[in-house]
């Protein structure tokens, strides 16, 4: 897909899907902005990109704080796309959650966003886009993923709203299943997310769980099809037939 000389703005380029996402729109010929929380990530990201040979540029950003939303826009500049994989895991019955930790994850899937759109929109080019992420639960709840069901089903809904709102701005989400996209299964231990990546394999018509480059793929889509808005884009190994 061709990106020759569009500026795309990766948040969470450090690591996982927004990493892959970063790598295919360098090699569609985008000018890639790398944005996340930690500098030394991104700087690998960077380097996986080319830098120091071509120019990469950096920026450590919570865009869940609003004040550094609207500093890292003001260095930016107009750009061209956007994408953000930002997100922050959370689960259990809801009865043994903790306000701090439904919180974050309103913070990463929502307010994040939401900083985005409502600081980037003054600058992001007429024939451009917004794409996010937001997960297999919002269509599919089960027990223990209450929080996570709310804010992906949420950023599906600001999606749409802002398509509408922002058009001819193109907004749009992608869905992903099981993906290998590295640190995010960490908290599983090595067992328990060859467990769950074995089990999903097997049940799943794609017969395999997904890849981040898999995901990069679509985001490139999404960015590149000029009749794409207002949608969520499953891309999930047929995970919702099962």
């Amino acid at each position: 897909m061709e990106l020759k000389d569009r500026k795309v703005i990766v948040v969470g380029a450090g690591s996982g899907i927004g990493r892959s996402v970063a790598v295919a729109a360098a090699r569609a010929g985008a000018r890639v902005v790398l944005a996340g929380r930690t500098r030394e990530a991104l700087e690998e990201t960077a380097r996986l990109l080319g830098a120091p040979r071509e120019p990469v540029s950096l920026y450590t950003l919570d865009a869940a704080v609003e004040e550094e939303v609207a500093a890292f826009f003001r260095a930016v500049g107009p750009f061209d796309h956007l994408v953000s994989t930002a997100s922050q895991g959370i689960a259990g019955p809801l009865a043994g959650l903790e306000a701090g930790a439904i919180a974050r994850a309103f913070t990463a899937k929502l307010w994040a966003p939401i900083f985005l759109v409502k600081h980037g929109a003054p600058l992001i080019s007429p024939s451009g886009s917004f794409t996010f992420f937001s997960g297999i639960r919002a269509a599919r709840p089960a027990a223990g993923t209450s929080i996570t069901s709310l804010v992906n089903g949420g950023l599906e809904a600001f999606a749409r709203a802002m398509a509408v709102e922002l058009g001819p701005v193109r907004v749009n989400v992608i869905s992903p299943g099981i993906v290998d996209s590295g640190p995010f299964w960490e908290r599983l231990g090595a067992e328990g997310r060859e467990r769950l990546f074995s089990d999903f394999a097997a049940k799943s018509p794609a017969r395999r769980v997904g890849s981040p480059e898999d995901l990069a793929a679509a985001a490139l889509f999404a960015i590149a099809n000029p009749f794409f808005t207002g949608s969520v884009l499953a891309v999930d190994g047929g995970g919702l037939l099962i």
